[in-house]
């Protein structure tokens, strides 16, 4: 039976909408990273929360390795990492411990480490960056705050007592998985984060290499902007009498 013409006029413009969306990797890893931070704060509750919690993180992870598939490299690497990152979000639970979740929260750390280091190579190699370049930086600038929770994560398995969080403005004695979130973006945005702290001192070294690193990255791409439009705007040769 064939297909009248209005419906494959219908069905072209929908795949070729969706074929335009995908290939916009990081306006959409973007918008799940940072609706996984809109949802993280119900990510303990056992409701609808919950469920779309870890659909978003499961699909912001798996987002992020399609992000890095134009390093084929490095992309292995990226997909052996990716696995333990998923796991380490929807099984460990932030407060248990022992060896096996120690190890898959470091290599989730290591996880955001690659794929950080592999957007901001191909970001910053881009002579003409466009709207995907610049989603691509944002991608960075949201990864590095998750990076830095993760390995906040990794200091507080090691240390219980690194971090401690004031009892007037937490309704839990020990930080979970979303104050080290919450930690890691008021530092690296120089917001501060109201109601916990870092105590030990490699907790506090890294926070303040992370907020040094917000501020140099800042710089970094404001620069890297300002150096494009200058260099769009100069005349080309060939323009010259």
């Amino acid at each position: 039976m064939s297909i009248p013409s209005a419906h494959r006029s219908v069905l072209h413009t929908v795949r070729a909408g969706t074929l335009r969306l995908v290939r916009r990797r990081f306006v959409l890893l973007f918008f799940f990273l940072l609706g996984s931070i809109v949802v993280y704060p119900y990510a303990e509750s056992s409701g609808f929360g919950y469920y779309i919690f870890r659909i978003l993180v499961g699909s912001a992870i798996l987002l992020t390795v399609y992000a890095v598939t134009f390093s084929r490299g490095l992309l292995l690497l990226v997909i052996v990492l990716a696995v333990p990152s998923i796991l380490q979000h929807i099984l460990v639970h932030p407060h248990d411990g022992g060896l096996i979740p120690l190890i898959s929260r470091c290599l989730s750390l290591a996880f955001y480490v690659v794929v950080i280091f592999i957007i901001f190579r191909h970001v910053f190699e881009n002579e003409n960056p466009d709207t995907e370049t610049m989603f691509g930086a944002l991608c960075i600038y949201l990864l590095v705050g998750f990076a830095f929770s993760s390995a906040y994560l990794v200091i507080s398995s090691l240390q219980p007592h690194a971090f401690y969080l004031t009892p007037t403005a937490n309704l839990h004695p020990a930080p979970d998985r979303f104050d080290f979130v919450y930690f890691s973006f008021g530092t690296l945005t120089e917001l501060g984060a109201p109601g916990i702290t870092a105590v030990a001192p490699v907790a506090r070294s890294l926070s303040l290499l992370e907020s040094i690193i917000g501020i140099l990255y800042l710089a970094i791409l404001i620069s890297r902007l300002n150096h494009s439009v200058l260099e769009r705007a100069k005349p080309s040769t060939s323009d010259a009498p």
